[in-house]
């Protein structure tokens, strides 16, 4: 007798646990250390020009300007980056999707399962990175633990498109334009690293479509307390758009990954 669906996905999902103690050693520096790096050298070493010069950046010292802007950031680096190589292993190299709808695993079950390790292995690393950083002096409210689940909200707000995306594509060919046009640019220019009001007038309603962008600012407002970053009804028009992101796309994706491994 088939296990209910949710069983089905948790499943999916534990299978990922089990892979990951295996080979956690091999993602720590990509998930944790790189992130921890950026906040160090940007932090201190440009934060300290800045704040020498400048003052504040939005009423903040740069490091707790730019610590809640590299947590999302890191974030939308995971998701997106797991939903293009190592998705399609699982798809077509490895072949570890197609065993897995020999059993009574659906499709949906493992597109489902694969975001809730997606969620799961965000928090994670967000609560690590959160923590170095509160050290640090990073982090001036105690809100700042809302950070973690904007973090994992802006993960999958990226990983359930891509991952979508990837069940139609027999090669790889397209993901590094993925990479390079639209995450890259996006870890840039939205918000992460200075306030989006310095852009162009007319470049700022493109950043405003990007998920990161409310990633950040959901970040941004918890790390500071409101003090920056969203406010008041902003928070909810920011949570609303990420859910709407994951709820479409895994809508999408269900259906893309029943196609393809569908015989």
């Amino acid at each position: 007798m088939a296990r209910p669906l949710d069983a089905l996905t948790l499943r999916v999902t534990e299978r990922e646990v089990a892979v990951f103690r295996k080979l956690w050693r091999g993602t720590l520096g990509f998930a944790l250390v790189q992130p921890l790096l950026y906040l160090g050298a940007m932090g201190f070493g440009l934060g300290a020009l800045i704040d020498e010069n400048q003052g504040d950046v939005e009423g903040l010292a740069y490091l707790a300007f730019i610590a809640p802007g590299l947590l999302a950031a890191s974030a939308m680096i995971v998701g997106g980056s797991e939903a293009l190589w190592p998705l399609t292993g699982r798809l077509k190299w490895i072949g570890s999707y197609q065993a897995m709808v020999a059993t009574p695993i659906t499709p949906g079950a493992a597109y489902r399962g694969w975001l809730t390790w997606i969620a799961l292995r965000t928090g994670l690393a967000a609560s690590a990175f959160l923590a170095v950083a509160a050290v640090l002096g990073a982090v001036p409210s105690a809100w700042g633990v809302l950070a973690v689940p904007a973090a994992v909200l802006c993960a999958l707000a990226f990983a359930a498109p891509i991952g979508a995306y990837n069940a139609t594509q027999e090669t790889d060919i397209t993901f590094t334009l993925v990479m390079r046009l639209g995450v890259i640019p996006l870890f840039l220019f939205s918000g992460t690293f200075f306030p989006v009001d310095q852009l162009p007038s007319g470049v700022r309603p493109l950043v405003w479509l990007s998920p990161l962008w409310h990633g950040v600012e959901l970040a941004r407002a918890a790390t500071t307390g409101g003090t920056a970053g969203a406010d008041g009804p902003a928070v909810l028009l920011h949570v609303a758009v990420l859910v709407a992101v994951v709820t479409v796309a895994t809508t999408v994706g269900t259906r893309t990954f029943t196609r393809r491994l569908t015989p």
